[in-house]
């Protein structure tokens, strides 16, 4: 009997015993825990796919065979080590990133995937076993591939951003409920459209594996290139990776020096995490940071009021109504409020905000907005996912996000690099 059959189910054992193991001596409590979790969910998929392709591949080509078990050994040690390195969490080089962090996380990815979908043909198989029908149980084996061709494809596809020009409509009674209303966007050349306000939205960049300091710039260097009038951030600026390098953010958000006075900024979520860090690298750019706190600025199309509401995650209503009330309408001005959590919307006071931007939901992540439908896993939750909402006269903007959270999986659901140009004379 050779080894390497057995390499792969040996890392793995060793993964779901020493890594938990070793989180919880070096890094604590919680985070031995979310690593528990997490191959708990991805290790039982990633064991039965690899033992039922490496029994189908045997009858073929050794060649084929071998190939599988040192893909499946080299992505579990990429897994190993890069979960072994957040007990440490920092950014890592291009060469670590690509040759460990990537593999790793899609390979978890993968994991995941393959557990559900096993479960989901796991009744055909069953019905196919029950009229001894081999020939088509056999020819249902090549799709155990599935989650790792669709996880390899998110890997690369994840990280990508729709350039899009969204046209908002402000104004007019809306639904009692908060109610998804249509948006027209386009991605054709912009042209110079008096009255009305641009707003390059970044939310959610997640600086981190999959969002480098380098990418990051170039998507700030390509929106301002658009020459919007502001550029408001709605929040979640860092990853675990991003935490522990100090400076880097600072570095990532340095293009936002170039736009003075155009440029605002919130707390999401996770910058209560690391806010001092966060805080610096947003002083170091000049952006201001609104706490539960006003600005207004002068805009080609005229004056603009800008609310900045932190993150809480309890009583909301009464947050957002003492934000409002400390700092009233001003007269002729457009009033803009920025919410990381969407969530919050239906506690904004009536008439209170003409247009709320928000992030938070990186779009619902899972759907069919490729597509061209509006669909998403949050489209039933509590959080509108994307796109523009209606509620009396407010209106809210969630954005699907500049990045994402941990491992890449966007199905169907692409992140975007949006100018939201909003008529006046509508508002």
């Amino acid at each position: 009997m050779t080894v390497l059959p057995w390499l792969f189910p040996a890392l793995a054992g060793f993964a779901c015993i020493g890594i938990p193991a070793l989180a919880w001596a070096r890094r604590g409590r919680m985070y031995a825990i979310f690593t528990g979790v997490a191959l708990g969910i991805s290790m039982p998929g990633l064991l039965v796919s690899y033992f039922r392709l490496d029994a189908w591949l045997a009858t073929g080509p050794p060649v084929v065979r071998g190939a599988l078990e040192v893909a499946f050994a080299y992505a579990m040690v990429a897994l190993l080590l890069h979960m072994a390195s957040m007990v440490r969490a920092r950014l890592r080089s291009f060469p670590v990133r690509i040759l460990v962090n990537g593999p790793g996380q899609t390979f978890l990815a993968a994991g995941t995937l393959a557990g559900a979908w096993l479960l989901l043909l796991l009744p055909v198989r069953l019905g196919l076993l029950a009229v001894d029908a081999q020939g088509a149980l056999d020819a249902l084996r090549g799709f155990d591939l599935v989650p790792f061709v669709l996880a390899i494809f998110f890997a690369i596809t994840s990280p990508r951003l729709r350039r899009e020009t969204v046209d908002i409509a402000l104004g007019g009674d809306g639904p009692e409920a908060v109610t998804r209303v249509a948006v027209q966007r386009h991605r054709g050349p912009e042209g110079p459209r008096p009255g009305v306000l641009r707003i390059a939205q970044v939310t959610d960049p997640h600086l981190g594996p999959w969002q480098s300091i380098g990418s990051l710039q170039k998507t700030l260097d390509g929106l301002l290139a658009r020459d919007p009038d502001l550029v408001l951030l709605t929040g979640d600026y860092l990853t675990m990776e991003g935490n522990g390098t100090p400076g880097a953010l600072a570095k990532a958000l340095r293009p936002l020096k170039n736009a003075p006075g155009r440029c605002f900024a919130i707390f999401g979520n996770h910058d209560h995490e690391a806010p001092e860090e966060v805080r610096s690298a947003l002083e170091s750019n000049d952006v201001p940071l609104l706490i539960d706190a006003e600005a207004t600025v002068e805009t080609p199309s005229g004056s603009v009021q800008i609310l900045g509401s932190d993150y809480v995650r309890k009583e909301r209503a009464a947050h957002l109504e003492g934000l409002c009330q400390r700092f009233p309408r001003r007269a002729d001005h457009l009033r803009l409020l920025l919410l990381h959590d969407p969530q919050g919307f239906d506690s904004v006071p009536e008439g209170e905000a003409d247009l709320v931007l928000s992030g938070h939901t990186h779009g619902g992540q899972v759907g069919l907005v490729s597509l061209g439908l509006d669909w998403t896993f949050l489209t039933r939750s509590r959080w509108p996912d994307h796109g523009l909402f209606a509620k009396g006269r407010n209106r809210l903007y969630v954005h699907r996000g500049t990045g994402f959270y941990g491992f890449p999986l966007r199905m169907g659901v692409p992140g975007e690099a949006s100018i939201l140009e909003i008529d006046r004379a509508q508002a």
